[in-house]
């Protein structure tokens, strides 16, 4: 017979995997009713904690396992800096990349088959049920998202200030017309634009926000429509660097001038903001610093620490692609 899981008892109790690992922990966070239903569902389904699991995990490799997405240049910045972090802790880093022919859980697993001491998950999609899960069998923190789960640290920016800096730039250039091209489903998107959204809504301003995404190909289509309008924005924020790089391939297209017609500003401050002609305007969320922190937070785990969600404050970076509003 299959092995019974925390996922099973979380199921038949109707309640979360990270509340039913808070109770066979005995740690806080639970009633007293909740505790006994859960544990009397425990028995019932006959549960018994995976020891084997903690008895390999207490045999050090000295290695941090780090999954990232293959296509965002920011996951690629922050692998650099995560490599000189582990170092100075005498780690090593294993990377087990994410992309469109390869999912997350592969990723995952691949890195747990290396016996990784603990995970790193840049930008996961992950659910908060699936993290929880992961978390209470093996030390694992996340970067540049809410983990959502007591059992999972995280590492992240302030999404809605950082998208507030952005607002706040184009306004004191004297755009009034602003539109935000936002990041769909991704990681930080809803927090990137709720803040877009209050940011505007505070300088007296309508907030325009777009279906976009994570990728070019998502900036110029959201750029396609904003061309349409009858009355277009002069200025637009994008969910993050690659989305900002379509939305300026596209206005370069459609030959709009760049910022004198439309000023655009990215967000992360990933390697494509200076690797383009036009240097992107962009909010810096300081990969090494971000790198820091999470092998920090990770080392933590091992030593016993709880979980932590670390938020870090995102920085304004002026470059080309942003100027005075059109008169």
């Amino acid at each position: 017979m299959a092995r019974t899981t925390l996922a099973d008892v979380a199921r038949e109790a109707g309640v979360s995997v990270a509340l039913v690992s808070i109770v066979m922990r005995d740690a806080p966070g639970a009633s007293d009713v909740t505790r006994a239903r859960v544990r009397d569902v425990a028995d019932r389904l006959g549960y018994v904690p995976d020891q084997r699991a903690r008895l390999l995990r207490s045999t050090d490799t000295r290695l941090l396992g780090v999954t990232f997405d293959l296509h965002q240049p920011f996951h690629g910045d922050l692998v650099e800096h995560l490599y000189a972090a582990a170092a100075e802790h005498g780690y090593d880093v294993a990377i087990s990349a994410v992309a469109p022919s390869r999912d997350e859980r592969s990723a995952v697993q691949a890195l747990r088959r290396e016996r990784c001491d603990a995970l790193v998950l840049l930008g996961p999609d992950l659910s908060t049920d699936d993290l929880a899960a992961l978390g209470t069998d093996l030390p694992t923190l996340v970067v540049a998202r809410r983990s959502g789960t007591p059992e999972v640290a995280a590492v992240r920016g302030d999404d809605e200030l950082g998208v507030g800096l952005a607002v706040d730039h184009l306004v004191s250039l004297g755009h009034v017309r602003l539109a935000h091209v936002d990041g769909g489903s991704a990681p930080g998107a809803e927090e990137r634009r709720r803040g877009f959204v209050e940011a505007a809504r505070r300088h007296g301003l309508d907030p325009w926000v777009l279906a976009g995404g994570a990728t070019e190909r998502d900036g110029v289509r959201a750029t396609a429509t904003l061309l349409e309008a009858s009355t277009p924005p002069t200025g637009v924020v994008a969910f993050n660097d690659h989305c900002a790089s379509g939305v300026l391939d596209a206005l370069l297209r459609a030959r709009r001038d760049v910022p004198r017609q439309v000023s655009v500003t990215g967000y992360d401050d990933s390697r494509l903001a200076v690797a383009r002609q036009d240097l992107m305007t962009t909010v810096s969320q300081s990969a090494r610093e971000m790198a820091e922190r999470a092998v920090a937070g990770a080392l933590g785990l091992l030593a016993g620490e709880p979980a932590r969600d670390v938020v870090l404050t995102p920085e304004l970076v002026v470059r080309s692609t942003t100027g005075p509003a059109p008169a």
